[in-house]
């Protein structure tokens, strides 16, 4: 919770389990709430409670301290999340994406970071109340998902 605001993070199918740790982590010093794993995003522990080694080493305890929960079904997610009025933003990359500095959030609010190669798809941005985006200015263009997460969690809530 960052000054009476919910927020939480929504983890669609990353494949890496260093940046799912990371991602703990940063949520931890920011103040995030929830975190849903969604797809094949790897989760702290498995579902014999066996702990994931890679996000234990990257996250260095964050993942004991935010609740996390696993589902399948994003856009079913996305529904269940927008009946509760949270807004729903994505930080991707697209014709019609808002400059993240632009941003102002000042309801409940779940962000979704998409995979590290693919991104989000249309059919889950149409769902999303806003899209936003990290400008790039050299040659890439793209930051890491977990730095990204980084670079907008301490913009917006810090």
């Amino acid at each position: 919770m960052y000054n009476n605001l919910m927020v939480s993070l929504i983890l669609y199918n990353l494949r890496s389990a260093h940046n799912v740790g990371a991602i703990f982590r940063t949520a931890d010093a920011i103040g995030v709430s929830k975190i849903y794993l969604i797809g094949y995003t790897p989760a702290p522990t498995d579902q014999f409670g066996r702990v994931n080694k890679e996000i234990a080493k990257t996250a260095l305890g964050a993942e004991k301290t935010i609740e996390w929960e696993q589902a399948e079904d994003i856009l079913e997610l996305i529904k269940k999340l927008k009946e509760t009025s949270c807004q729903i933003v994505a930080l991707e990359q697209t014709a019609n994406s808002v400059d993240y500095k632009k941003v102002k959030l000042e309801k409940e609010v779940a962000i979704i970071l998409g995979q590290e190669v693919e991104g989000i798809g249309l059919e889950i941005l149409k769902e999303c109340d806003m899209v936003a985006e990290i400008p790039m200015r050299g040659g890439k263009e793209s930051l890491n998902v977990s730095v990204s997460a980084g670079v907008a969690l301490f913009r917006w809530f810090d």
